[in-house]
């Protein structure tokens, strides 16, 4: 029984920054160098981008469609519009707070419920409008 001995195959610190090089300017890909050179396999080349060039794993290269950027600056538009509506919404809030708070203060001051009379028509008083009037046409009273 003749088992194969498997061939162990050691390469070059020369010949393994060479191909890395070749990686790191892009005119091999792992997979095409492992194809080339005959080498076992991208594992290898893995192992020695791990020892040797560990930059070349942290490089991080985004694709992106056309109008995914567009998009993202929408959202980031939006984004902040949101905000300043927001905003612009607690400060009404606050204001609203500050007035029916006033009103409230003023009523008890005054005695009077301003929010039910508030709006409403003052009651008459028939003779000081009459006297009013007449003096504000020009005519003089008999």
């Amino acid at each position: 029984m003749g088992a194969e001995a498997k061939t162990l195959t050691r390469y070059s610190e020369a010949f393994k920054q060479k191909v890395l090089q070749e990686i790191e300017t892009g005119t091999l890909t792992p997979a095409e160098s492992v194809r080339k050179y005959g080498i076992g396999h991208c594992a290898t080349i893995n192992y020695w981008m791990k020892k040797y060039r560990p930059q070349l794993l942290r490089k991080v290269v985004r694709i992106e469609m056309p109008n995914e950027r567009k998009k993202q600056d929408e959202i980031k538009k939006l984004k902040a519009e949101k905000q300043q509506l927001e905003s612009a919404l607690a400060q009404s809030q606050v204001k609203l707070i500050v007035m029916e708070t006033l009103v409230e203060v003023a009523s008890r001051e005054l005695n009077v419920d301003l929010k039910k009379t508030f709006g409403s028509p003052r009651p008459e008083n028939p003779k000081r409008n009459s006297r009013n009037f007449s003096s504000k046409q020009g005519s003089t009273a008999p």
